[in-house]
């Protein structure tokens, strides 16, 4: 990989990883574009790895609530009239992350067989877009962030792992069910940051871990690390924008684009400008 689609694919997945329109989806698709083998072991680890820039970018923007979240969290192991709201968040985002990690386990002979295909990703964008219209337009929204419980976070926690197929993005599928549980559209949007923080960082170490040959031998750490630095720098402006839109903005501009991206790539397909695999 040459470092200028390095840094391509950096930007791609800082603006599209907390959008909710699947930052994997659009990889894919530029990959595929520039001429990249998506099949490729180092590949499939490379669009991994460079999601833990985007975390940074997160753990930076959260920190203060991070902090928050933990010290109330092991205030309230020791002293039962410590267990806050704060407290509970704690514990419904390692509840959420569990899930998600024994699920992605399962499931990974999926990510790099059969669902490494645009076709997937067509389905995953569609699909999923019409979830999120109905989540957009029947979740009551009446539930702010103080009210999650560990329950809401072992249910977005499974349903987070349907970012397993390419197309129906982790944070749309987190917010969409945050919204059909009643959370409103920042206290959704703002726990699938919380969710996605543990997780997309495990993914990207245990790629990083069980991948270090490939990415040597193929990717190499030189691309890896600059497109890992791009996505951080880009994400970091994304998630102060995309709290500024949903505080005052629905998500049907997403569904519009998410099925307009859908259609460009079976055209794309379609015509053979692009192969699916």
């Amino acid at each position: 990989m040459n470092w200028w689609q390095s840094i391509v694919l950096g930007i791609v997945e800082g603006i599209t990883e907390f959008l909710p329109i699947s930052s994997t989806g659009h990889l894919t698709v530029a990959e595929k574009l520039m001429g990249v083998p998506i099949d490729d072991p180092s590949i499939t680890a490379y669009t991994a790895i460079i999601q833990v820039g985007a975390m940074i970018a997160s753990i930076i923007y959260f920190w203060s609530d991070i902090v928050r979240f933990g010290g109330a969290w092991f205030s309230g192991l020791r002293d039962v009239s410590k267990r806050n709201s704060d407290y509970r968040m704690g514990w419904a985002i390692i509840a959420g992350f569990a899930v998600t990690a024994v699920i992605a386990l399962l499931g990974e002979p999926l990510i790099t067989g059969p669902l490494r295909s645009l076709w997937a990703v067509v389905i995953g964008l569609v699909g999923w877009s019409i979830v999120m219209f109905i989540g957009d337009r029947v979740g009551k929204q009446t539930r702010g962030e103080d009210s999650i419980t560990v329950k809401d976070g072992l249910i977005l926690g499974a349903l987070q792992s349907l970012a397993l197929v390419p197309g129906v993005s982790r944070s749309g599928a987190t917010i969409t069910t945050g919204l059909l549980l009643g959370l409103d559209r920042v206290s959704a949007t703002r726990m699938s940051f919380f969710l996605g923080i543990p997780t997309l960082v495990a993914s990207g170490l245990y790629q990083a871990v069980k991948e270090a040959k490939h990415i040597a031998d193929g990717v190499g750490w030189a691309s890896t690390m600059v497109g890992t630095v791009v996505s951080g720098v880009v994400a970091y402006v994304s998630i102060a924008w995309l709290l500024r839109y949903v505080s005052k903005n629905n998500f049907t501009w997403f569904i519009v684009y998410r099925l307009a991206l859908a259609a460009v790539i079976i055209v794309l397909l379609v015509t053979q400008t692009i192969s699916a695999t």
